[in-house]
């Protein structure tokens, strides 16, 4: 077998089914598997993968094991060559696995695959690519300060090169590499653990990629409320890593501690502030809509327009059609359009100042992001 993608699932039920519906074709003739590790979700994750995925090797745990510990138990079951960690929130094209593994085959020593990642509003995540996180680095990022080097600027978005540190929505190995050096950290309960992955296979000798050549989109944070919780397990997790991987030093040690002690207050302070917006009527346009989805879109409470466009080889009529009809939500079927289609269409669109939603295959909801640090929208068609 030649591929294993291991998703570990939390509550995300809606975004796990388009997550797992882009996986499946993306497969395509590549001999593949699918292992989806479920933290004990209580939305009926578990019943969607055996019901609508009856193909995909299904590990229910009883318990919350975080991301770690689930992923370890996932590739411990799996058969592939290479073994892919991705996100449940994630949307990757048709072509991304093909196009990865084929970069990988070029490469000498390899040690890790990570991807252009993009967020719902189609605006690329910088942290698809980042560098080691060195006391001195993290310091000055805590403070606001970037050195060019935490998010590996040594590298163009668009250029794929050899960097440090990929992040854990999508990272692409050899499974023998990922046993080699023991997994993930167990010692990680939630965030960092992708750090130490990348860090440790480098001191293994193998080099870490970020590969440019295909776009995936990651609805960032979906899959964790952003809120205090949250920093503190990503403060926790830091901790761990600078104890594991870098000697002591008392004026680093001071300066670091309270760096994210202020760092963690101006997260906290952002989490009190933050407002709930309220949802203004939209314009909707719905690009090649099949059966009753323009219909049902008309029914949404918040939605005084929908538009159809089927056009989709003329972007300037379509960009045109944008702007003449006030349109600030675009809404993809996926039942008439690939998930490679929607990725590139975004990349076009991101500039018409919209947010996107996606109708998956035989679905009755609509499901996007409209901000990389909010979590996702999901509205029920009727």
């Amino acid at each position: 077998m030649e591929l294993s993608v291991v998703i570990v699932n939390y509550n995300v039920c809606h975004f796990l089914e388009l997550c797992l519906q882009s996986v499946q074709d993306a497969i395509g003739d590549l001999n593949a598997e699918i292992i989806v590790v479920d933290n004990a979700s209580s939305d009926g994750s578990c019943s969607i993968v055996r019901q609508k995925f009856p193909s995909i090797t299904l590990i229910e745990n009883k318990d919350n094991l975080g991301f770690s510990k689930a992923n370890n138990s996932g590739v411990a079951v799996a058969k592939g060559t290479y073994v892919l960690i991705l996100n449940p929130d994630t949307v990757v094209a048709n072509n991304t696995f093909v196009k990865s593994i084929n970069f990988i085959k070029k490469q000498q020593k390899f040690g890790v695959l990570g991807v252009k990642l993009i967020d719902g509003k189609g605006t690329f995540l910088p942290e698809s690519k980042r560098g080691i996180p060195t006391p001195k680095v993290s310091f000055y990022k805590l403070f606001g300060v970037d050195l060019g080097k935490y998010y590996a600027n040594h590298l163009g978005e668009d250029e794929s090169g050899k960097v440090d540190v990929l992040v854990g929505a999508f990272m692409l190995m050899e499974r023998t590499v990922y046993n080699e050096v023991g997994g993930f950290d167990e010692a990680y309960f939630m965030y960092g653990e992708d750090i130490d992955l990348s860090y440790k296979i480098l001191k293994k000798g193998y080099q870490n990629y970020y590969f440019s050549g295909t776009q995936v989109i990651h609805y960032k944070g979906e899959s964790t409320v952003k809120d205090a919780k949250y920093v503190y397990y990503f403060i926790d997790a830091m901790k761990i890593f600078y104890e594991k991987h870098f000697s002591s030093n008392v004026f680093y040690d001071f300066m670091m501690k309270l760096g994210m002690k202020f760092w963690y207050f101006l997260k906290f302070l952002g989490f009190k502030r933050r407002l709930k917006i309220t949802e203004s009527s939209k314009n909707i346009l719905c690009l090649c809509a099949e059966n009753d989805l323009i219909v049902r879109l008309q029914k949404i409470e918040t939605v005084e327009n929908v538009v159809e466009f089927n056009d989709l080889n003329n972007l300037a009529a379509l960009k045109k059609c944008v702007v003449t009809n006030n349109i600030n939500e675009i809404v993809f079927d996926n039942n008439c359009l690939t998930y490679l289609e929607i990725i590139e269409l975004m990349k076009e669109l991101k500039q018409e100042n919209v947010t996107f939603k996606i109708n998956p295959k035989n679905t009755n909801f609509i499901i996007g992001s409209n901000s990389s640090e909010t979590r996702g929208e999901l509205i029920l068609l009727n």
